[in-house]
């Protein structure tokens, strides 16, 4: 049976789960619970607007208890370090910001650049 999960192409917090209605996750619950099994995240929808998010109990590790980085991990969108930060890097101190400069304004400008 093909998966009729909707996977739209938005930005935001839930563009990378997978999405079902609630008609659709009534009827296939132990379909969706095996991905959640798998490492998938599944937000419910009610005509088109999220009501609720299915989602492991067990997922995370330790220092991430609600899986945020796990599921990040999972979707390819972050990779964690196998080895510590060196301490030199920790040592230094941050550079000191311009005077009106904005860090909003520069994550924006990058994101509307796709990089």
């Amino acid at each position: 049976m093909p998966c009729l999960l909707a996977q739209e192409a938005q930005s935001g917090y839930s563009s990378h789960m997978k999405k079902a209605s609630i008609t659709e996750a009534k009827n296939r619950l132990s379909a969706l619970i095996d991905e959640v099994r798998n490492g998938d995240t599944v937000l419910i929808l009610d005509r088109g607007r999220p009501v609720a998010r299915l989602e492991s109990a067990v997922a995370g590790t330790q220092g991430d208890t609600d899986g945020r980085l796990t599921r990040l991990e999972r979707q390819g969108l972050v990779r964690r370090s196998t080895i510590a930060p060196r301490k030199s890097l920790l040592a230094r101190r941050a550079p000191r910001v311009k005077d009106g400069a904005s860090l909003s304004k520069v994550l924006l400008e990058e994101r509307g650049e796709g990089r």
